[in-house]
């Protein structure tokens, strides 16, 4: 009994303080934060680390933080279906099976492209890539397919925002903003084995209602496929494309 009131009393402190900071609160300074909230320091450093660790909080550069991707994933499946991560989950899934390569659903960030959905086929890639994976934008295709479609005075604003990631510096401003342009000139945007050695990927924005590229759904896999087989990349290319369009037509486009 003991040990059941032990448990429901962590899950009941862990639920306050997701509250708290859904509700807007700060929680930079311990001991304010363990007042709000009704538990000790020391009780209120070990949560936020744990929830931090489980991608249920996010820490902020300036210090605090704000509800983490996972959080939001599990609001939005217990939301329903109607919305950018239902849809997306479900037509990356049948995206990913039907080009046997993972499949993955993205947004931006500020200049960081991030990682909302993964799905792998029987056969996994071999990738850092996860959910909640945070990445300079112009460095990967489903970023430049979305950065691409924001106007161009904002790329250099997004770059020097991107610097304080170390990946940032990989490339200059010119040589980001041309493979901006190359990615806005085109429906689909591809990286061949750009950001990771021996990996290609192909990805295409997802437009809402009122024409805004809201996400992009990309696919990602060893490159030896298309040397093997470049004519593939048309099929590939046309399966993303046919996603997003239908992820776009989901949400009123």
């Amino acid at each position: 009994m003991a040990d059941d009131e032990a448990k429901g009393g962590a899950v009941a402190r862990a639920f306050g303080l997701l509250a708290y900071v859904a509700a807007g609160g700060a929680t930079g300074n311990l001991s304010a934060l363990a007042r709000d909230v009704g538990i000790n320091r020391i009780t209120a450093a070990r949560l936020l680390a744990t929830l931090e660790d489980e991608g249920m909080l996010e820490a902020l550069p300036q210090g605090g933080h704000r509800i983490g991707l996972r959080f939001l994933g599990l609001a939005a499946d217990a939301l329903g279906q109607d919305d950018l991560i239902g849809h997306g989950r479900r037509l990356v899934a049948l995206l990913s099976r039907q080009v046997c390569w993972s499949g993955y659903m993205v947004e931006l960030d500020g200049p960081f492209a991030v990682y909302l959905a993964k799905e792998v086929p029987q056969t996994p890639l071999v990738s850092n890539i996860r959910p909640g994976s945070r990445i300079p934008a112009y460095l990967i295709a489903p970023g430049r397919v979305l950065m691409a479609r924001r106007p161009r005075e904002l790329w250099r604003g997004l770059y020097e925002a991107a610097q304080g990631d170390p990946r940032g510096a990989r490339v200059t401003f010119e040589e980001a903003e041309g493979m901006l342009l190359e990615a806005a000139s085109r429906d689909c945007c591809w990286s061949l084995g750009a950001f990771e050695q021996g990996i290609d990927a192909c990805a295409a924005p997802v437009f809402d209602a009122s024409g805004m590229a809201v996400a992009a759904v990309s696919v990602a896999g060893p490159s030896d496929r298309l040397r093997q087989r470049p004519g593939e990349r048309d099929t590939i290319e046309a399966a993303v494309w046919g996603t997003a369009g239908r992820l776009s037509g989901l949400l009123g486009t």
